[in-house]
């Protein structure tokens, strides 16, 4: 945190009926630890829950963790529904078991950043950081 501005605000969310939350919580420490709020929603989460919860935290990026194979369905929705609220400026990044293709295919979407198996927490955290510097939220 810098100069006065407010403590960046990550919501972490476990859609779908995944049970494995694991990485998501590492995740959620890893930003916590290094200065960050963050509100984890706790599994079997639907979107409308996840964005309901980001919209009321005021937050500035969602983190999904999908590890079940509906990862198009799954982020979709979430910016569909941040759309539909009006908070677009919402940026929604994520990670799991996504294939290649479908990485490029999200991005595409509007996901700024899918993390998969093997990427380190400095990365994420890095990530998360420059992305603020770079929107000024």
């Amino acid at each position: 945190m810098t100069g006065g501005q407010r403590p960046i605000r990550v919501v972490v969310g476990k859609p779908g009926l995944d049970g494995h939350d694991r990485g998501a919580k590492v995740v959620a420490r890893a930003l916590r630890d290094a200065g960050m709020e963050v509100i984890y929603t706790g599994l079997h989460q639907r979107p409308e829950q996840i964005v309901a919860t980001a919209l009321q935290e005021d937050a500035d990026f969602v983190g999904l963790s999908v590890l079940s194979g509906a990862h198009m369905t799954l982020f979709g929705r979430v910016l569909e529904l941040l759309r539909d609220a009006g908070a677009e400026d919402v940026v929604v990044f994520g990670g799991g078991i996504i294939p290649e293709a479908d990485v490029s295919r999200l991005k595409e979407m509007g996901v700024g950043e899918i993390f998969t198996p093997g990427a380190g927490m400095a990365q994420i955290v890095d990530w998360v950081r420059n992305r603020r510097e770079r929107l000024a939220i």
